[in-house]
């Protein structure tokens, strides 16, 4: 393995940076493409500083991509970067296809053109199945997507198995469903609810003030989902997978989850805000990974139950270290 070569995009986000993580320990040389400055702060990344190496690359500058790919030669592609926050793309749906669905296309155009030996691995979104006709959903589940996001990720989805077909390349497209860390922005629910309970149980704070608890999700822990991406591209022949916990659990679960692992009871510390309540989904967002345990041999390694003790117990020693529930 310690010749293997892999190009990562979006190396500072929470994936990108599990993923460097992983390849380092397996012995890859790793490359991340950013579109900032090399000496900038590499976000969740920034620890690997000094262990891989960077290249200049923006989602909407294609022949920057082209460039890195040419550059690269890697074995292996992961393509993780994308705008991954749902309502910025109802205020920017152009920019939002072109970030995802454009910057798909022209990394695969890049392999196919200048480094066909390279494998790729193109992350697509459980959200793009919407109001899909069935639940768990399943990798041949027909998409209705519901927002531009999950648009642009269906779009990239399908992009991999055109071009795979048509052009015989390596690529491999993972659907994968919500997944989250410690890592994960505080603009998300699940971190923004375990970062709430650790600064209450602190007395930090009083309460947190969320939208609709009704609303359940299908969450994993981003370390394993990544595992799941490696475990794609080293397989004999590419595919499609779905990589998700298989079980639903609502806001209100989590937030229960959270608040027990502290002691407390949650319903003493929330609030509802009416306007953050939206409309019910027509189709509850759960898929199905019996396709990836059985080809993949990928399992998950974190429950729920530990995944948010493990994000509650960073945000209590980053509190208590800092002094301070920012």
């Amino acid at each position: 393995m310690g010749s293997r070569r892999a190009l990562v995009t979006g190396l500072t986000g929470q994936d990108g940076s599990f993923l460097a993580e992983l390849l380092l320990e397996k012995g890859y040389q790793v490359t991340g493409l950013i579109r900032r400055a090399p000496d900038a702060h590499l976000g969740c990344a920034e620890h690997l500083r000094g262990e891989v190496g960077l290249l200049a690359g923006d989602l909407l500058v294609p022949d920057s991509l082209t460039e890195a790919v040419a550059a690269a030669g890697a074995h292996e592609l992961y393509h993780l970067a994308a705008p991954s926050y749902v309502p910025d793309s109802w205020q920017q749906p152009a920019k939002t296809v072109a970030a995802i669905a454009g910057a798909t296309a022209t990394l695969l155009e890049a392999v196919r053109d200048y480094s066909r030996q390279t494998r790729v691995f193109i992350a697509a979104s459980g959200a793009m199945f919407g109001a899909a006709p069935e639940s768990p959903q399943r990798e041949q589940t027909p998409c209705q997507p519901q927002n531009p996001y999950a648009t642009a990720k269906l779009a990239a989805h399908q992009l991999v198995g055109q071009l795979r077909a048509h052009d015989s390349i390596f690529a491999c497209s993972g659907i994968l469903f919500n997944h989250e860390s410690e890592r994960r922005p505080e603009s998300f629910v699940p971190r923004k609810i375990a970062r709430a309970a650790a600064a209450i149980k602190l007395g930090m704070a009083d309460a947190v003030t969320l939208g609709d608890l009704a609303a359940s999700r299908d969450w994993s822990f981003a370390g394993d989902v990544i595992r799941g991406a490696w475990l794609m591209l080293q397989q004999d022949r590419p595919g499609d997978y779905i990589l998700a916990s298989g079980v639903s659990h609502t806001v209100a679960q989590l937030a229960e989850t959270a608040f027990a692992h502290v002691g407390l009871d949650a319903r003493d510390h929330i609030r509802v805000d009416p306007t953050l309540v939206r409309a019910p989904e027509s189709t509850r967002q759960l898929g199905d990974p019996g396709h990836a345990h059985q080809r993949l041999g990928w399992m998950p390694t974190l429950t729920f139950e530990q995944l948010i003790g493990r994000m509650v117990d960073f945000d209590l020693r980053a509190l208590q270290g800092s002094g301070t529930a920012t």
